[in-house]
């Protein structure tokens, strides 16, 4: 359970990071710019997609990416800790290799 939990934080820090470097990325190409440009000259009347673009800024970006990374850090520990008691079910069971590497 320990060691799934760390590589779960890990693999949640990563995500963190890779949606940060992702959006600023694409802010470098300009592209959320166009996008805006794009949305105004189509939808000039009703302005219902200028809305979605509420959600094209950093802090929005970074606060779903780290929602993800606590939900998937649940998940993942309850996974890897599931996975190990089967492995140890079938191994008990099976009569699987027996390893000893710290004698106590």
């Amino acid at each position: 359970m320990k060691l799934g939990f760390l590589l779960s934080i890990a693999i949640g820090i990563m995500t963190v990071i890779a949606a940060a470097l992702a959006w600023l990325l694409l802010d470098s190409f300009q592209v959320f710019s166009s996008i805006t440009q794009i949305i105004g000259e189509i939808d000039t009347s009703s302005g219902e997609f200028s809305k979605l673009l509420g959600y094209l800024h950093f802090d929005k970006i970074i606060s779903i990416a780290t929602i993800i990374a606590i939900v998937n850090t649940i998940l993942l520990t309850a996974l890897m800790t599931i996975g190990a008691f089967i492995y140890n079910i079938v191994a008990s069971l099976v009569g699987g290799i027996h390893v000893t590497l710290v004698e106590e």
